[in-house]
């Protein structure tokens, strides 16, 4: 009962690194847990082997608690997902896996990174705003919610160089 207790108030540090195939079966859970249309395991994994994909996850004692995905393409790169699972929402991992990601991002010669965002997300446009993306364009009805209602996608950008 004590060990029990101490792994549920004991919270270690998630330790960030690079994702690999063996993570598809966890991103795909929690990519479904967090957004209207998650992505199938088989999805992920085609993306995780892509060579022009990079993957960084966060984890606590081998549980997948967050991660996120880019596209590479001639120097420029797009946010594809991140995603961060409750129970560690507001605590700064977000932001801790975006400064990562952006670093090695930098460090393979990417100079631009872009994303597309919900406008109604105000939790991920705040983080994205703080760590210096700036508006780059409108998508007009582009994601459909549980409830049918279209909502915009702001296009945002952050220079890397």
């Amino acid at each position: 009962m004590i060990e029990l207790l101490t792994r549920l108030f004991s919270r270690s540090e998630p330790a960030l690194s690079e994702a690999t195939q063996r993570d598809a079966a966890a991103i795909a859970k929690l990519h479904a847990a967090s957004f209207n249309r998650g992505w199938s395991e088989d999805e992920i994994e085609r993306l995780l082997i892509e060579r022009n994909v990079l993957t960084h996850r966060a984890t606590v004692n081998g549980r997948l608690v967050g991660f996120i995905m880019s596209r590479l393409a001639a120097g420029e790169a797009e946010i594809l997902s991140i995603a961060v699972s409750a129970s560690y929402r507001r605590k700064g991992l977000a932001r801790r896996m975006l400064d990562l990601h952006m670093g090695r991002l930098s460090g393979i010669g990417t100079r631009v990174l872009f994303l597309e965002v919900d406008e109604d997300n105000t939790a991920a446009l705040r983080l994205y705003r703080r760590a210096g993306f700036t508006e780059a364009g409108r998508r007009e009805g582009y994601y459909t919610g549980a409830d049918g209602k279209r909502a915009t996608a702001l296009v945002l950008r952050r220079d890397l160089a």
